[in-house]
């Protein structure tokens, strides 16, 4: 496992990067809130003897660039990054695998520049359109989602910080069926270096998001137009989910198939939002099956 830092030229941010595998397809990994890039490790290195791996730290996240202002981290900037990593590594990656806040940029890089990726693989990450459906019309995802305006709230970074980050801890338990057995000692080290470097700048993604329950009928989401040809991803997808997802459950694929049209979806009943932790070797295989 190799560390290092990625300078993006064409946006000007550094992001903290793990590498992994010297041959084969290349595979670019996306976290999301509240992790790293470091979250990937375990599959990594069951993967590293048949592809080219690599996790970046987002934009945001300690110890890649913080820059000041929410501005910075509005989705599009957010996909630009991801958009100058890929052209400078090398168009196009054999296979973007993004989970969580990972997905939901993965999905507007796949239906906005195809060029950059042959496949996707996406884990626990709803695409736009259903999500967007899902907030209007279903209480119980506005209920499941109520977290996101939490999190959007004034002094929520201090108040998650309070106490060894008392607050935090049970997302990720909440988000699953029980305890959080992976959670050991040396990863809640990790995650206390990244949230105490980082925690408000992490929570800027949330507040530049439309997409979250709405609290007025005269939210944004509830007049968010999404055009067909702005989320319709035609590259082949795969989506792999834990059933047990208490934050996006399984009822977000219904419909999915109108806006991915070369689609196979993989159900893991008993995994959670924390599939990634929880079953490293499933996510592993596929990564396996979803290349080429």
């Amino acid at each position: 496992m190799r560390e290092g830092v990625v300078a993006l030229s064409a946006t000007g941010q550094r992001l903290h990067t793990w590498r992994a595998g010297e041959q084969g397809p290349r595979v670019l990994l996306l976290h999301g809130f509240p992790e790293a890039g470091f979250i990937w490790q375990p599959v990594m290195q069951r993967l590293q003897g048949q592809a080219r791996l690599l996790a970046p730290t987002q934009r945001g996240y300690a110890p890649s660039s913080c820059p000041e202002g929410d501005a910075a981290y509005k989705p599009r900037a957010l996909v630009a990054d991801l958009v100058a990593l890929i052209e400078q590594e090398g168009a196009p990656v054999d296979l973007v695998v993004a989970h969580d806040w990972g997905g939901a940029l993965a999905w507007n890089l796949a239906a906005q520049r195809p060029d950059l990726l042959r496949r996707l693989l996406i884990v626990n990450a709803t695409h736009p359109v259903p999500f967007l459906r899902a907030l209007r019309e279903d209480p119980a995802q506005q209920a499941a989602s109520a977290y996101m305006n939490t999190l959007c709230a004034p002094g929520a970074a201090e108040r998650l910080a309070a106490d060894d980050f008392q607050a935090l801890w049970p997302f990720f338990e909440h988000f699953g069926p029980g305890s959080a057995q992976w959670l050991d000692t040396p990863l809640r080290e990790r995650y206390r270096a990244l949230w105490g470097a980082s925690l408000d700048s992490m929570l800027a993604w949330y507040r530049m998001s439309p997409l979250r329950p709405p609290l007025t009928p005269q939210d944004p989401v509830m007049t968010l137009q999404l055009p067909d040809e702005a989320v319709t991803v035609r590259v082949p997808t795969r989506v792999l989910w834990g059933e047990a997802d208490r934050a996006l459950p399984p009822s977000l694929l219904g419909g999915l198939e109108a806006f991915v049209p070369d689609l196979t979806v993989e159900r893991v009943p008993g995994a959670s939002h924390w599939i990634v932790h929880e079953q490293p070797e499933r996510v592993a295989q596929a990564i396996i099956d979803a290349l080429p």
